[in-house]
């Protein structure tokens, strides 16, 4: 069977303040669970493996769909529990890899040259990398065999300006995706804050917020079936 990589944050604060983050529930949940009901396994791998924490105002988003499937055994265990390390997952064993987002990502994604490694393999596997939301941080610093950021010259989206302004966390932030993605050549695209926005780009699939999971998990099926 076909699997799908979904790659989540370690970081429980933003930076060096007592502000928790972490995953954004609902960016793996609905991913996981759409992906899943189309016949594919889901791995969940971490930058450092194990524990996985979770943003508690992602917990403020929250239905029945997302409560259940955070509920479930098979979830609770692999997904927040025990998350794979990078140095136990085969790159060849997946037709797609997914960074879900949440703050925390901004932090342990860009810098991770395992992560980047396997992500880099997938997508020269002609398989799909896809994020959604600040999982675009996993993508900044991806390079090909020959030195050139994988975004470069690919229109793609994430959180934007006004997200985090709306959020009240533009002044914690490390970055602005657009500011980085745009240094590296990409071409970021975004709509209206807060709705549901996701494009392709070739084997890009990018959603901007937290309401775009389900869109990018749609646009992967579509091209994986």
């Amino acid at each position: 069977m076909k699997k799908i990589l979904i790659v989540e944050t370690n970081v429980t604060s933003y930076g060096d303040t007592k502000d928790a983050t972490g995953l954004w529930l609902g960016e793996a949940t609905e991913f996981a669970e759409d992906v899943q009901k189309a016949g594919f396994e889901v791995d969940y791998v971490s930058p450092k493996g194990g524990f996985v924490p979770l943003d508690p105002r992602s917990m403020k988003y929250v239905d029945e769909s997302i409560m259940n499937f955070y509920a479930t055994k098979d979830f609770q265990n692999r997904a927040l529990a025990n998350s794979l390390s990078p140095s136990e997952v085969n790159p060849d064993d997946y037709v797609a890899i997914y960074y879900a987002g949440g703050h925390g990502t901004m932090w342990d994604f860009p810098e991770d040259e395992a992560l980047q490694k396997i992500t880099i393999d997938i997508y020269q596997n002609n398989g799909y990398v896809t994020s959604v939301c600040h999982g675009i941080a996993g993508l900044l610093n991806i390079k090909d065999n020959k030195g050139n950021y994988l975004i470069a010259g690919k229109t793609i989206t994430g959180f934007t300006r006004s997200e985090e302004i709306l959020a009240g966390k533009r002044s914690v932030v490390p970055f602005l995706n657009k500011v980085e993605a745009e240094k590296r050549g990409a071409n970021f695209k975004e709509k209206r804050a807060y709705k549901e926005f996701a494009l392709q780009d070739d084997q890009l699939i990018t959603g901007q917020n937290p309401f775009s999971a389900h869109a990018v998990a749609k646009l992967l099926i579509q091209n994986l079936k």
